[in-house]
């Protein structure tokens, strides 16, 4: 097994996954603020961010989706060692990682079902740039307004048109994570 699969994961894994997963829930809870996030190293091309929301949210039970460069033997090495997740295609998968536009098209993943509408997909886009400017959103856990840096805009407004159903983003960039959970309003 190479050095690269077994490093990478949380030092502390009671702790730092704690934290990791308090900065997750942090950016769901109020979308459009913009979390640190750290412990994780995974291999390239997965940001330190998205590394950390694999390690803290996936385990044997929660198939991923590896889009485009993700979809290489340094990450899927890594990810059954530190996590077991199995690897799933889009259409069966609870976790999608991946630039924005490998995880194209949007309608591949699951979007829950009036019954279940839990059981749709997340989204982790890694993306270039991260900050809390760009598109106004507006909704549940968000005061009056708030503004998130977004690879488009009506990709999102039409997944919020699906609400209840719908995808969930969560969004990192180097050491930070973002979330847009389906029931925010963007324009």
């Amino acid at each position: 097994m190479q050095a690269e699969t077994l490093s990478g994961g949380f030092a502390d894994p009671a702790l730092q996954s704690t934290h990791a997963f308090r900065s997750v829930m942090e950016a769901m809870a109020r979308p459009g603020t913009v979390q640190d996030i750290s412990g994780a190293a995974p291999p390239a091309p997965l940001s330190k961010a998205a590394g950390c929301v694999l390690l803290t949210l996936c385990d044997a039970d929660t198939p991923v989706y590896l889009a485009g460069d993700a979809d290489c033997d340094a990450v899927r090495s890594w990810l059954a060692f530190h996590t077991g997740a199995p690897l799933a295609g889009p259409s069966h998968c609870a976790f999608a990682v991946g630039p924005w536009e490998d995880l194209m098209p949007l309608s591949a993943y699951p979007i829950g079902t009036p019954e279940y509408p839990d059981r749709s997909a997340t989204l982790i886009v890694d993306c270039p740039a991260l900050t809390a400017s760009g598109a106004v959103l507006r909704g549940p856990g968000i005061k009056s307004r708030a503004a998130l840096s977004l690879p488009e805009i009506r990709a999102f407004q039409n997944n919020h048109a699906l609400f209840p159903l719908g995808l969930d983003f969560i969004l990192t960039c180097d050491d930070r994570v973002a979330a847009l959970p389906r029931s925010t309003e963007v324009s």
